[in-house]
């Protein structure tokens, strides 16, 4: 597995390093000091499973480099590991398609669980995000556009805690493949050309998707799903396929 660790502070570099090359052998992690650096060894060689993202980028704004490196590279998963564990961050980096969100301060065991329950298809939040403190994402975090911060007080109401098995949901077969798809970040008209649909008939499955979730966005679908493979155990391994 190749890891591209993006990352401005030396001895956090050096330290998420070594622990990452310690899920195993085969695992290579090649370090980037900033977003210009992080750009060229992707234009280099983009063949890497995985990226590590750091917010707070010496020559760029992490919320910025995010959707940039989701739209240039669709099939590479992104995670974000953090300084922060606000809720309001969270939130925002899974709308602009992060497929996780580690917080600096976790064990490496929460490391280990969330790299691997990413790689297996699923998306990894960590838990007790989704208080009273993700109404504040307005305050906390004002550059936020207005729909991170309606799914911030949205997200907080919602009963994320007690969501039922995915087995439950009761979705067909097509609404489980465009929910993998969705779950990726991929917008309508990729999801239809990818699954040779119409655009109105994706629409549809993902409304019904929504619908099983209980849920009203593409990011708390996301957040819902996260929160029930946690909870549950269920680690349903989604498509994936690279360009």
């Amino acid at each position: 597995m190749n890891v591209l660790l993006i990352d401005d502070h030396p001895l956090i570099l050096a330290a998420l390093k070594a622990v990452i090359q310690g899920l195993g052998d085969d695992v290579t992690v090649i370090g980037a000091a900033s977003a210009r650096a992080a750009r060229q060894t992707l234009k280099k060689n983009s063949d890497f499973d995985l990226v590590l993202l750091d917010l707070q980028l010496g020559d760029a704004d992490g919320f910025d480099l995010l959707p940039e490196l989701r739209g240039a590279y669709p099939a590479l998963p992104v995670v974000v590991v953090s300084a922060s564990d606000r809720a309001s961050d969270v939130i925002r980096a899974i709308d602009l398609g992060a497929m996780g969100f580690v917080p600096k301060r976790a064990s490496n065991d929460t490391l280990f669980e969330a790299l691997r329950q990413v790689m297996s298809g699923g998306i990894y939040v960590p838990p007790m995000t989704l208080g009273a403190e993700a109404t504040a994402a307005p305050q906390s975090t004002p550059k936020a556009p207005a729909t991170s911060r309606r799914v911030g007080s949205e997200a907080a109401a919602a009963d994320y805690q007690t969501p039922p098995p995915l087995a439950a949901l009761g979705l067909t077969p097509r609404q489980t493949d465009v929910l993998a798809q969705l779950l990726q970040g991929k917008p309508n008209k990729l999801i239809a050309r990818e699954m040779s649909l119409s655009v109105e008939t994706v629409k549809d499955h993902v409304a019904a998707v929504l619908r099983a979730l209980g849920v009203t966005s593409r990011t708390q679908a996301v957040i819902a799903v996260s929160q029930i493979t946690r909870e549950q155990g269920a680690f349903p391994t989604w498509r994936r396929t690279k360009p």
